[in-house]
């Protein structure tokens, strides 16, 4: 008979491993061992949520947010001559702030939303909109003599796909067990009256949002997904369809059945709860965009934060993705439709909070795999490290620029080779300025970050919350 402390580890092991929903996938069958000590709970008397909006392929940065100031445009320009917008073009969508963003020799740059992303215009206008300058994976803060000397330790694989997705939401390459929304959501499970709505994907899987303890919990744009069998009379039979509840929740003591009957059995009572919740959440005038996949995630999202409340949800972690921004050819034709698609969305979802009146209560992040060369490669551009991403939200402190702006120059101090940026801010930072907004401590912060502490402490959080 096997020992209870080998029993402990192996259903310790089949909780981090399995993503919850009856439509769901398993996430990473590899074993983290360091991750199965936990830190200690957080808790929280108020309500705060983080949505991570993940743009799959690698967003092209230089076309997102463009240099507007003379000199750095007309580089950008000599860059990308087949790409660039019109500085003409840019006018209606400068960014203008009273503290502009300066690159490393402390030069001010201004900068422009890409035309597209208009609708967008008004939360920087507000100070709800922030932008986040040269952001990627970094194992530590890192200089380019020393990415080219190979003397510090560097995110594996870089400009890999699969790899810098990885790195962006796990700090860990492929095959990492849990992400740092996730191991966020591990430390307020506790505190939500159900800990299976901690943390929410409305996209699919992504180890963003695996904890070490914390499952996320995968819904569609229309709800929970449902056991066919018990969303409608199995073979016509009620009957039929509640013996087939009792055989698939009952406990077993094989530990592979028993696990399966444990999780089943929780997306079963989840799948009830959410169905019961959705019809109370209130109707909005707010009209998010038909035909728009990104708006639909994040109008389920406004419509799960509406009824936090029934779902006894103090802190929850949400997740949606939009994809094609893998952009090597036809960028002009392919990424300013990809960026109208985000800028309706987000603008629709911003309304929607502020019609709720939880804005402040909700923060709002992009994300990519990576960002993208900011020399041309003829009519597109290819993968690269450094990138710009936005934050959104009722407590940002925004109309500003965040982290150093890159010089824009071929071989430049910045440019780690073929146009691709070398991060000036890390993921870590940024996460830990969520964190810390959200409510955990310092040590707390150390924990879920594996890699904080390379940063000094006074470096470690952006001010942007």
């Amino acid at each position: 008979m096997s020992k209870p402390a080998s029993n402990a580890s192996r259903r310790a092991f089949l909780q981090r491993a399995s993503a919850l929903g009856l439509g769901g996938v398993a996430a990473p069958w590899a074993l983290n061992l360091a991750a199965l000590g936990e830190a200690a709970a957080a808790t929280a008397a108020d309500y705060k949520a983080l949505v991570c909006v993940f743009l799959y392929g690698g967003n092209d940065q230089a076309n997102t947010l463009v240099p507007y100031s003379p000199v750095q445009h007309e580089q950008y320009r000599a860059l990308r001559p087949a790409l660039a917008y019109a500085r003409s073009a840019l006018a209606p969508t400068l960014l203008e702030t009273a503290t502009p963003a300066r690159d490393r020799d402390g030069v001010a740059v201004d900068f422009a939303l890409a035309p597209e992303l208009a609708p967008l215009l008004p939360l920087w206008r507000q100070g709800t909109l922030a932008t986040l300058l040269n952001i990627g994976p970094l194992v530590q803060p890192t200089s380019k003599a020393q990415y080219t000397a190979r003397s510090v330790a560097l995110p594996p694989k870089l400009f890999s796909h699969n790899d810098q997705q990885s790195a962006w939401q796990a700090s860990s390459p492929e095959g990492a067990t849990s992400g740092w929304g996730g191991r966020i959501g591990d430390l307020f499970e506790a505190g939500n009256g159900k800990a299976t709505f901690t943390c929410v994907n409305v996209s699919g899987n992504a180890v963003f949002m695996s904890g070490r303890s914390a499952v996320q919990y995968q819904v569609s744009t229309s709800g929970s997904v449902a056991l066919n069998a018990l969303r409608s009379p199995l073979f016509g039979s009620r009957a039929a369809s509640d013996a087939l509840r009792s055989l698939v929740t009952a406990p077993r003591s094989h530990l592979l059945e028993a696990e399966h009957a444990r999780v089943t059995s929780r997306a079963i009572e989840a799948h009830e709860t959410l169905s019961a919740a959705l019809p109370a959440a209130p109707t909005l005038a707010t009209a998010f965009p038909a035909g728009n996949a990104l708006a639909a995630q994040l109008q389920m999202v406004a419509r799960m934060i509406s009824v936090a409340d029934a779902l006894q949800a103090r802190r929850q972690v949400f997740f949606v993705s939009l994809g094609g921004f893998d952009t090597h050819d036809a960028l002009t034709s392919t990424h300013p439709g990809l960026l109208g698609t985000v800028a309706a969305a987000l603008s629709a979802f911003q309304s929607a909070l502020a019609e709720l009146g939880v804005a402040p209560q909700v923060t709002t992040l992009t994300a990519s795999d990576f960002g993208r060369t900011i020399s041309a490669n003829t009519d597109g551009s290819d993968h690269g490290w450094g990138s710009t991403h936005l934050v959104i939200g009722g407590a940002v402190r925004g109309s500003r620029h965040y982290g150093t702006a890159p010089v824009i120059a071929s071989n430049g101090p910045d440019d780690v080779g073929q146009g691709r940026l070398l991060p000036t801010t890390s993921v870590e930072q940024l996460a830990a300025t969520l964190g810390g907004w959200f409510g955990l401590g310092d040590a707390q912060l150390l924990d879920v970050l594996p890699n904080l502490g390379h940063w000094d402490a006074a470096q470690r959080r952006l001010g942007f919350l």
